[in-house]
């Protein structure tokens, strides 16, 4: 069974609105064994989701429509729909008596443009809206002699998963005649280049070429590291855990000095974790990145017994006067080491971890744009690494952050 997604709502193609919806939608189909392959955003024109309806139903078994329900002249959906049925749109009147006492539930009068909620195409069934007056649609269609079914729902996000949990995933797994299971598994890696990690794996991704094997997809994710993702389907939710107990092996018999996490861990809790199990806290220096460091850090719950805390010494009198360092450049491999023993004495903690760098627009210390000095140093350990990040300013300084935090994970493993 396959079923995509049409997003409905000119708001979506001008990024006033992200459609979150799409992807909630493709994982509750993913968790239910329902192929999802395509998802489409269309502007409030009833030519375009017409034909983009049309389109979509040539190869999907269903469509998900989302959005474009409410009760102004720009809600097309249920027009869409009904051109594609080859129907009429009909008032429903005990829809409009349900939207009437929705409204006089709340002291309010419904406004004569909320009858338009009760126009219902020929042969279609009604979704019953329990949180909001947009009924939902469950829509036959045939194209070129196949049955086929379009779902609408509202673009509210709370009406949308009410109605897809408690009416159309039932519906679709009842139309499907089996039952299946789709999961996925991240390995979250740094270190590598997407293109890099794709040649690490080349061998990988042959075999997972054959049938009934899962499948691998690279996500590059900025400072949560690039993800390798396996996916794979199977009847039960023990055979999906099988498959990608199985294949996480090989992928870590190639790649598994870059691998630092898996599903919703980060390199920030990896670190966290580490420190947590070997008894130590840490303290962090900051130039460069401004405080992006500790963000992190105390994002996660719990970071308290492990984190100190930290010093965001930007200018340089900060770096002498705070944490220790010295007369010269504080873009060198000097101050990063000095700085980190400084935030280490001064916050008394077990670890150390500064970062000194360039973000731009210009050079500094005779560093160009780009580079990166992380100081480390704790039980056993005293080092500082260079590193040098892309030259785009935010872009430089997010890098620069799980870079940082990478390092000291090597030192802690």
């Amino acid at each position: 069974m396959r079923c995509d997604v049409l997003a409905v709502g000119t708001e979506l193609l001008l990024g006033q609105i992200i459609d979150s919806n799409s992807a909630w939608i493709g994982g509750e189909l993913a968790a239910s064994g329902i192929d999802s392959l395509v998802q489409v955003k269309v502007g409030d024109n009833v030519g375009r989701i017409e034909a983009q309806l049309s389109r979509m139903l040539v190869d999907a078994d269903a469509v998900i429509m989302c959005g474009g329900l409410g009760p102004t002249h720009d809600d097309l959906t249920r027009h869409a729909i009904a051109n594609v049925m080859g129907v009429e749109l009909v008032e429903d009147a005990m829809l409009v008596d349900t939207i009437r006492q929705m409204f006089e539930s709340r002291g309010r009068t419904m406004a004569e443009n909320n009858r338009r909620q009760a126009e219902v195409p020929v042969g279609a069934a009604i979704i019953s809206q329990t949180r909001g007056t947009a009924p939902g649609l469950i829509c036959p269609v045939t194209v070129d002699g196949v049955d086929k079914v379009v779902y609408a729902v509202p673009g509210v996000p709370h009406e949308m998963r009410d109605m897809l949990e408690r009416a159309i995933i039932p519906d679709l797994l009842e139309r499907s005649g089996e039952t299946a299971v789709i999961a996925s598994r991240v390995l979250r890696t740094w270190g590598e280049s997407e293109s890099g990690l794709n040649e690490k794996l080349e061998y990988v991704i042959e075999q997972l070429e054959t049938p009934d094997t899962p499948t691998l997809a690279f996500l590059a994710s900025g400072w949560n590291g690039l993800k390798v993702r396996l996916t794979a389907k199977d009847a039960t939710r023990d055979g999906c855990s099988a498959q990608l107990d199985q294949w996480e092996a090989v992928v870590r018999h190639e790649i598994d000095d870059l691998i630092f996490g898996t599903d919703d861990d980060t390199m920030e809790s990896v670190v966290l974790d580490l420190c947590r199990q070997r008894g130590l806290t840490l303290a962090v220096a900051e130039s460069v990145t401004g405080g992006l460091v500790g963000g992190r850090l105390t994002d996660i719950p719990g970071s308290s017994d492990v984190f100190r805390g930290g010093v965001i010494s930007y200018a340089t009198e900060v770096k002498q006067t705070l944490l220790g360092v010295g007369e010269g450049p504080v873009v060198s491999e000097i101050a990063a080491r000095q700085m980190a023993v400084g935030v280490r004495d001064r916050l008394g903690a077990d670890i150390g971890l500064s970062l000194t760098g360039v973000a731009g627009p210009a050079e500094q210390d005779g560093q160009p744009v780009g580079t990166l000095f992380v100081g480390m140093v704790g039980p056993g350990f005293e080092e500082v690494r260079q590193a040098n990040m892309p030259g785009l300013r935010e872009l430089m300084r997010q890098f620069s952050v799980i870079t940082a935090l990478g390092f000291l994970r090597q030192h802690l493993i």
